[in-house]
């Protein structure tokens, strides 16, 4: 790395490099990891390579769209009258407006559904889905069983399973989806956090919870949360992760807490109030240390994976965390990041979930959010939700029916969430320790 300073850091009596691989010891074991190198591909094609990939992808697309035009003939009918039904329809979508990439998508998604089923998509930004269940049960609770104000809902996790238990929830309606045959079968789309969907929701794409890095300034980056507590030590003010109950500081949490107890069996059932304070304990004594030596001396948190991304960027902090293995390369493309930023998960693996699409019960537009979620499952949008210059968030389709980037998308090898009650657990067992 030329032209800058060699940085070097102690843990113990053992000089350790951040541009080299470190061994280091933490309560008594001994952790190895070794540094990163990038390499670099060229690519070179002639004239006639160029020719027989257009050629390629061409045969690609029209075997795409020929199976697209195909679908079992069951649903047709039936399907018909569903697409007839919401010609003209506005859907209320309730979804996380934070990211801009995800913005840009249901913008371009929006003019589609608009000119090829005149379906009007309405993206209603919300910071926390959880608000927009509260808006459902005192729906259910006033009796108001049809015109509901929300038609469509970005979901997973504790929020389905509160809509699913209060009954919220239109279905089931998954199978009856046209594309629904393209869906990934061997990927975990019916269970979410360990609840049964049931038909309820529609899987829309794959999370896992990975660390950016810029590899010009950082070659090794901590390869476990052991690691990372010694990494903070060494080199205070420079990490930090999102401020829970945001989605991407509560799965750090879990991701923390699935390492401090070795993935104890008892985090994928429901949170029992006798035993969580003692298999938390190694948690908050972890954070108490780190939020000393975290950025802002732990007392400001980034409100999430945008600003985490542009703190990296503005050489404030080392690592930024997000739950999509690929928004690395997005953020490249956007001018956001450096080309030399890299995602990672750590050794024992990613913290991973599908996310959903639901329906309320009561939707206004019921129809028209069924041809809406069937559009966002098409191999079309998929690919291009996939497309690491747009979203990148990894697909759930099979991928012989995905085309350019989103074939080939980052996947890291996947952890299991916990039941869904312990991210409202600890979330507020967080806010009482931490929230001031």
């Amino acid at each position: 790395m030329s032209g800058s300073a060699r940085i070097t850091w102690f843990v113990g009596a053992e000089a350790i490099s951040r541009f080299s691989s470190f061994k280091l010891r933490i309560n008594n074991k001994q952790f190895s990891t070794h540094g990163i190198q990038s390499a670099k591909m060229k690519t070179k094609i002639n004239k006639h390579g160029l020719r027989m990939k257009k050629l390629v992808s061409t045969i690609g697309i029209l075997a795409t769209t020929f199976a697209t035009s195909s679908f079992a003939a069951p649903h047709s009918e039936e399907w018909k009258k569903i697409e007839q039904q919401a010609d003209g329809q506005t859907v209320y979508f309730h979804a996380w407006g934070g990211s801009q990439q995800i913005n840009h998508y249901l913008h371009w998604a929006r003019k589609e559904l608009k000119s090829r089923y005149n379906v009007t998509l309405n993206h209603v930004k919300v910071t926390d889905i959880s608000e927009t269940t509260t808006r459902l049960i005192a729906e259910k609770a006033a009796g108001k069983n049809s015109g509901g104000s929300v038609d469509m809902v970005w979901i997973n996790g504790e929020n389905f399973k509160s809509m699913k238990d209060n009954q919220l929830l239109f279905g089931p309606f998954v199978e009856g989806l046209p594309n629904w045959q393209y869906v990934d079968k061997t990927l975990p789309v019916d269970v979410d956090f360990s609840e049964a969907t049931e038909g309820l929701e529609a899987p829309w794409g794959v999370g896992q919870l990975v660390f950016i890095h810029d590899g010009e300034k950082l070659d090794n980056p901590p390869r476990s949360y052991a690691e990372m507590l010694s990494y903070a030590k060494a080199f205070p003010n420079r990490l930090t992760y999102p401020r829970p109950p945001e989605f991407h500081g509560t799965s750090f949490m879990k991701s923390l807490l699935i390492e401090l107890s070795h993935n104890d069996p008892a985090l994928k059932k429901p949170v029992a109030e006798e035993s969580f304070e003692a298999l938390t304990q190694p948690l908050w004594a972890y954070l108490d240390e780190f939020h000393k030596v975290a950025w802002r001396g732990g007392k400001q948190f980034p409100g999430g994976t945008a600003e985490s991304i542009q703190l990296l960027d503005d050489g404030q902090i080392d690592l930024a965390v997000t739950f999509n293995p690929n928004a690395v390369f997005s953020a490249q493309s956007s001018g956001n990041l450096a080309e030399s930023t890299k995602a990672y998960a750590m050794d024992a693996g990613a913290l991973s979930n599908i996310h959903f699409l639901a329906i309320p019960w009561n939707a206004n537009a019921n129809a028209g959010a069924q041809v809406v979620i069937n559009f966002l499952l098409s191999p079309e949008a998929q690919s291009r939700k996939g497309d690491i210059n747009t979203w990148g968030d990894p697909s759930v389709l099979d991928s012989q029916y995905l085309t350019g980037t989103a074939k080939n998308t980052q996947q890291f090898k996947s952890i299991s969430e916990p039941h869904p009650s312990w991210q409202t657990a600890l979330e507020k067992a967080w806010l009482k320790r931490y929230g001031n």
